[in-house]
C-alpha cells in the first residue's frame, strides 16, 4: 500500500518551521515518548513545503536547519517551492507581512499538492488563505498552531471582540473576555492587536474566522496545561454559533536533543560547581537583547538579590540584522559588577545552550521572555519562571503562566517604556522565586506538577499520545474519502 503523503506548510521563520518539522517527526512516530515505529513510518510520508525566507540572514539559518534534518535519517522530506517576491508595502506590520507572503504561495502549494499526491495538508496558522486551495482539491487540511491555547482562543474570539469592544486594546482600560481564561487585562493583549485600524489586527480577525473552516486544529500544548481553554474552544464558546473543528493538542512539541554547544559548554560546566536548584537563569530568546539602561537595571537587581545567576546577555543587532550581537560587557554593565559577583554569577555574552542549561540540576528558576518554545522547555524540566515579556504574544503568555497555571512569580514590566523593569522589581521577583517564601514555593510545586503532566502526556496512553493517534486516524479517513471522491463518476 502506498504511504499517505502529508504536506506541511510552515511559515518560514525558524521558530515556526522547526516546530512544524518536530510535529512531522511525531506523525512519523519519532520524538518525545514516541520511539521509532517502523509501521507508522511506512504508512505515512511527511514532506515539508519550504518557503524561501524573505531575508538572506533568515535564509541561511533556515537552510542550515533543513540540511541538518534532511541528513538526520528521520525520514522528513523537503520540497522547495518556487520563490516569489515578498510584499514590499507592509511598513513594519510583521503579521500582515507573514500572512500576505504565504498567500502569494497559493498557486505553488496547489501545484505541489497535485504533484506530490497530498493525502493531507497541515498549514501554519499564518497560512489560512491556503485553505481555499485545499478545498478546491478536496484535500483535508489542518491548521498547526505553534503557540498557546490561550492565543488560539483569543484569535477565535477576535471577530466577536472586533464588534463588541469599541476602542483599541492599547487604550482600553478594562478587561477582555476570552473563554477559558479569567478576565484578561487589556495590557496583556498582544501588541500587534493593539489598534483596530492596523493590518495586523485585520489579518488576525481573518485568521480567527478561517480556523473554523479547517478539518482540525493541531495545537502545541498539553491538555493538562490548559484544560479550561481547550474545553472552551471545543465547546464552541469562543465563536458562538459555529462548532469548533476537532482539536489535537499534541504538545509539548520540542526538539529535546542536545545542542552542539562547543565552546558554549563552558557555561554548563560552570553550573556543575553550583549547588542544586540555586541558580536563576536569565535568557530572552533568539531576538532578545538589552541596551545599557536595561542591562544595568538587571545587573543591579541581581547583585542586590544575593542569589546565584547565569545571565545570557546579548547586545543590539548589527545594522541590517534582526539578531542580537555578542554583548560588549564593558559597555553594558555597571563598573565593577563582574568583579563583585564573580563568586556567584556568570554573565554569558552570546547564545547559550538553553536546553542544556534548563535540564541542569543547579538551575532553580528562569527569567524568560515567555516565548512558548522556551516556556515549554522550562516546564518540561520543571523549572518555575519569572516572566519578562518583550514582544508578540508574550504578555498574554505571562498572564496565563501567573494567573492560570501558577508556575510563575509575577514581575511588573512597564510596556510603555519598552518593557522596562526596575532593578528593585527584578530583585523582588528573583528573591520571591528563589527564596523560601510562599510565592516561590507554590510556583515550584506547580512547575513540578506540569513537568510530570508533560512527560506523562507523550507516553503511550497519555493525552498528547492519544491526540496524535486521533490525528493519524483522521488523516487515514480523510485520505479514503478523498480517494472515493476522486473515483466517483461525473454526472
Amino acid at each position: 500500500m502506498a504511504s499517505l503523503n502529508v504536506l506541511l506548510l510552515p511559515e518560514p521563520g525558524s521558530g515556526h518551521l522547526m516546530s512544524l518539522i518536530e510535529a512531522g517527526k511525531r506523525l512519523l512516530g519519532h520524538g518525545a515518548g514516541g520511539g521509532d515505529d517502523e509501521d507508522l513510518g511506512r504508512e505515512f510520508t511527511v514532506t515539508v513545503l519550504v518557503v524561501r525566507p524573505p531575508t538572506p540572514e533568515s535564509a541561511s539559518e533556515v537552510g542550515a536547519h533543513v540540511r541538518r534534518v534532511a541528513a538526520s535519517g528521520v525520514g522528513i522530506r523537503f520540497h522547495h517551492l518556487p520563490a516569489v517576491d515578498p510584499p514590499a508595502d507592509c511598513a513594519g506590520n510583521l503579521q500582515e507581512f507573514k500572512s500576505r507572503y504565504l498567500e502569494l504561495y497559493k498557486p505553488h502549494v496547489e501545484a505541489a499538492a497535485r504533484e506530490l499526491g497530498a493525502a493531507a495538508l497541515v498549514v501554519d496558522f499564518f497560512a489560512t488563505t491556503v485553505l481555499d486551495v485545499a478545498r478546491a482539491l478536496a484535500v483535508p487540511t489542518y491548521v498547526y498552531f505553534t503557540s498557546t491555547a490561550a492565543l488560539l482562543a483569543l484569535t477565535l474570539r477576535l471577530p466577536a471582540l472586533d464588534e463588541t469592544v469599541a476602542v483599541d486594546f492599547e487604550t482600553f482600560e478594562g478587561t477582555v473576555d476570552v473563554p477559558g481564561l479569567p478576565p484578561v487585562p487589556a495590557g496583556n493583549i498582544p501588541g500587534f492587536l493593539g489598534r483596530k485600524d492596523s493590518p495586523n489586527f485585520t489579518w488576525f480577525v481573518y485568521h480567527g474566522r478561517r480556523f473554523m473552516d479547517a478539518d482540525g486544529i493541531i495545537v502545541n500544548t498539553v491538555t493538562q496545561l490548559e484544560p479550561g481553554l481547550l474545553t472552551a474552544i471545543a465547546e464552541g464558546r469562543c465563536m458562538p454559533g459555529r462548532p469548533a473543528p476537532p482539536l489535537y493538542p499534541i504538545g509539548p512539541v520540542l526538539n529535546l536533543g542536545v545542542e552542539n554547544a562547543s565552546d558554549d559548554e563552558a557555561c554548563v560546566r560552570w553550573l556543575d560547581s553550583q549547588p542544586r536548584a540555586s541558580v536563576v537563569f536569565l535568557c530572552f530568546g533568539s531576538l532578545g537583547w538589552f541596551d545599557a539602561a536595561k542591562a544595568r537595571e538587571v545587573a543591579t537587581g541581581l547583585e542586590r538579590s544575593g542569589h546565584r545567576f547565569l545571565w545570557a546577555l546579548r547586545g543590539p543587532p548589527a545594522a541590517g540584522s534582526r539578531h542580537p550581537s555578542y554583548a560588549d560587557l564593558d559597555e553594558l554593565l555597571p563598573a565593577g559588577f563582574l568583579e563583585r559577583t564573580k563568586d556567584r554569577g556568570l554573565v554569558w555574552p552570546r547564545w547559550a545552550p538553553q536546553k542544556a542549561v534548563l535540564s541542569h540540576g543547579a538551575v532553580g528558576g528562569f527569567v524568560t521572555h515567555c516565548g512558548w518554545n522556551s516556556t515549554m522547555e522550562s516546564l518540561w524540566h520543571g523549572v518555575p519562571l519569572v516572566p519578562w515579556p518583550l514582544y508578540s504574544e508574550q504578555h498574554l503568555n505571562a498572564f496565563e503562566l501567573v494567573s492560570v497555571m501558577g508556575v510563575a512569580v509575577a514581575m511588573e514590566v512597564d510596556r510603555k517604556r519598552d518593557n522596562f523593569v526596575e532593578a528593585a522589581e527584578l530583585e523582588r521577583a528573583v528573591r520571591a522565586l528563589m527564596g523560601g517564601g510562599e510565592e516561590g514555593r507554590k510556583a515550584r510545586e506547580k512547575a513540578a506538577e506540569m513537568k510530570a503532566a508533560c512527560r506523562k502526556a507523550v507516553e503511550a496512553g497519555g493525552s498528547s499520545y492519544m491526540a496524535l493517534e486521533r490525528l493519524r486516524d483522521a488523516i487515514r479517513k480523510g485520505a479514503s474519502a478523498t480517494a472515493a471522491h476522486s473515483k466517483a463518476p461525473l454526472i
